[in-house]
């Protein structure tokens, strides 16, 4: 099932769809970062138990309770907060699909494969080639989320190989992520694991720093992160039946919100947040 939440690129960072959410590039590029003159600070994740908002639907100023916030790559950082910066990895954009054709994964028939909940293209990650082109593609954005001052990256759609009709499985996709990482980590970035359970136990194996777990609470898989990441999860309810319980599983580690499906900005109608 996909519980994660609708990433409002387009809304939030319309000027920067094309340079932001899916820009044109050669895809035969390897995914190694170029060399820098000094030596990336090391990744530092989240801190525990710490006030978070998640606003993909647009940046806004974060309540006086907030420590982390979580922001579409597109956007700012905010000022004075620890930052993790958004960046759908393994899908392309409705809009944004300025992917070459041999990275959309296709089926035998020769059709795109769909996530239907967003109408998105999945990436072809099935060869070593093609996963370490569309590391490069991304990795650019990795990049420019370091240079505009994030901390941390978070890459949507780990379990897209779950929607895949069996043409991708889960080796595909860790593979893929650690590419992600090591581009992240050279940049001085902690990276997330974005949701995927079943997969939380291989998280030091890939590097993985943190976890962005959507409704762990409404679906009772708070524990599984907590133990897998030390208690470094950012926890994104969107009922308040799931804001209960993840804060019951908090226990004083966990981040834990409640926000609107659309992840609104403030000023627009429709917005939650809440906290424990």
């Amino acid at each position: 099932m996909n519980r994660r939440t609708r990433l409002a690129c387009g809304l939030a960072a319309l000027p920067l769809l094309l340079a932001g959410c899916g820009a044109s590039g050669s895809g035969g590029e390897r995914a190694e970062p170029a060399e820098s003159a000094s030596p990336a600070p090391k990744p530092k994740p989240p801190p525990l138990d710490a006030g978070l908002d998640y606003q993909l639907g647009g940046a806004y100023r974060p309540d006086d309770d907030v420590q982390v916030v979580v922001r579409d790559h597109g956007a700012r950082p905010a000022r004075g907060l620890y930052n993790v910066c958004y960046v759908n990895a393994f899908q392309a954009q409705p809009g944004a699909r300025g992917w070459p054709e041999e990275l959309l994964l296709r089926d035998s028939g020769g059709r795109e494969v769909i996530d239907e909940d967003w109408d998105e293209v999945l990436l072809d990650l099935s060869t070593e080639e093609l996963r370490r082109a569309a590391a490069a593609r991304v990795g650019r954005w990795i990049d420019g989320c370091a240079q505009r001052g994030f901390d941390a990256v978070e890459p949507d759609n780990y379990d897209s190989f779950t929607r895949s009709d069996g043409l991708l499985d889960a080796a595909d996709a860790q593979a893929y992520l650690a590419l992600l990482v090591e581009r992240a980590h050279s940049r001085g970035l902690a990276v997330a694991q974005k949701n995927t359970a079943e997969l939380a136990a291989d998280r030091k194996r890939l590097g993985l720093d943190f976890a962005v777990a959507e409704e762990c609470g409404e679906y009772e898989e708070c524990g599984v992160y907590d133990r897998a990441f030390d208690g470094r999860v950012l926890v994104v309810e969107y009922t308040e039946k799931g804001l209960e319980r993840a804060c019951e599983a908090a226990d004083g580690r966990l981040s834990v919100v409640l926000r609107d499906r659309d992840v609104l900005p403030e000023d627009e109608e429709g917005y939650v947040r809440g906290a424990c």
